[in-house]
């Protein structure tokens, strides 16, 4: 088992994942409700983290094999769970304790949809947001998202994308290469997420509900802003949006990708003939 080298890419992948701190530092910047702080600190503290485990094992680069692919997956899943509750152990508001700052930030990655926060209503922009945006990076899978970006640092992928995906879409590789493939399930959980967001808001909710509660319909989370959730708004085509979207995306991944395959050959054909 090589050890060193599950220590050096868990490293990496955390440093990865302590950017993230800044879209929600971005949000609390813009609504100016005085988050801001606390996401940037979080961002430095994972960076950190993520830098100094990287560093110890610097110099150990062994190809992984399978086993270790499991063993990254669940450590890096373990540690971000840990990791992604520093912005509720700061903020004071929402008022979490240790134990249910982690809850959250494990309910929001694992997108379980369980939460020990009450009065949504009340809180700031950038914590709702926050929780959302866990859940939307959960849905996918970050080492997915990762797996797209590692072959650029010399590590090879696969074996974190079959000890991340699913049963039946890991032997559906829809690339050549599996970098490719991640990239190609990333475009489409984007693009279901912005149009579900331009749907939201076309039917009455505001930019920052619509771009919240796309996060959470996508990735079947079901984290809302409000602690109505979708009965908040009282609006039966948001329903339907919300029922219609999380259908899509329940489907299998690989089925989407073949959908806009044929689409394109089919419009290859036309361009042929003409």
């Amino acid at each position: 088992m090589q050890f060193f080298s599950i220590i050096r890419i868990v490293g990496i992948l955390v440093m990865c994942f302590s950017f993230t701190m800044l879209v929600p530092a971005t949000v609390a910047l813009i609504y100016g409700d005085g988050g801001g702080r606390a996401f940037l600190e979080a961002f430095a503290l994972n960076f950190m983290v993520g830098t100094l485990l990287w560093w110890l094992c610097r110099d150990n680069k062994n190809e992984l094999r399978s086993r270790e692919g499991f063993l990254i997956v669940v450590l890096f899943w373990v540690v971000l769970g840990l990791l992604g509750a520093v912005p509720f152990i700061i903020l004071e508001n929402p008022d979490l304790n240790v134990a249910e700052s982690i809850f959250e930030s494990f309910s929001g990655l694992t997108t379980t949809g369980a939460t020990v926060i009450t009065g949504l209503d009340s809180l700031p922009k950038a914590i709702l947001f926050y929780r959302q945006f866990l859940q939307w990076l959960g849905g996918m899978g970050i080492i997915v998202l990762a797996v797209a970006i590692i072959p650029l640092l010399g590590i090879g992928g696969m074996q974190l994308y079959r000890a991340e995906m699913p049963g039946p879409l890991k032997e559906q590789k829809m690339r050549p290469r599996i970098a490719e493939t991640a990239k190609a399930l990333w475009l489409i959980y984007l693009s279901l997420t912005i149009l579900c967001a331009v749907a939201f808001w076309l039917a009455g909710m505001t930019v920052f509900d619509a771009i919240s509660h796309s996060f959470s319909t996508v990735s079947i989370g079901g984290f809302s802003t409000h602690d109505a959730s979708i009965g908040y708004f009282n609006n039966a085509a948001i329903s339907y949006i919300t029922v219609f979207f999380l259908l899509l995306s329940a489907c299998n991944f690989a089925l989407h990708f073949a959908v806009i395959d044929r689409i394109r050959d089919a419009q290859s054909r036309k361009k042929g003939v003409f």
